[in-house]
């Protein structure tokens, strides 16, 4: 079974649908989440594949994925230009701060 934390449903889900009006974002973060849980680490995956899967617009993606990225709450990495993205999500809240 996957978990996600407390802090995902409590906070994240306000802060960016309501506060930040993406809905889409949270989308994408909760289904990245899920899927790194199922496959026990990076998703790699086409931002049509996503679209797909999430029932949302390819563009809509892309541009989630961008504001993910500068929250930083997912990383995305490639090994080159055309490759497929791979994402890790990130929980900034887990970390602790000195």
């Amino acid at each position: 079974m996957i978990s996600l934390d407390d802090y995902v449903f409590d906070v994240l889900l306000r802060d960016l649908v309501g506060h930040d009006r993406r809905p889409v974002c949270f989308l994408v973060y909760v289904w990245l989440a899920a899927e790194s849980g199922r496959r026990g680490g990076v998703v790699e995956i086409s931002y049509r594949e996503l679209a797909e899967s999430i029932g949302v617009s390819k563009s809509s993606v892309q541009g989630a994925v961008g504001w993910l990225v500068r929250r930083k709450l997912v990383a995305v990495s490639k090994t080159s230009v055309t490759a497929t993205p791979c994402y890790s999500v990130l929980s900034p809240w887990r970390t602790k701060k000195k």
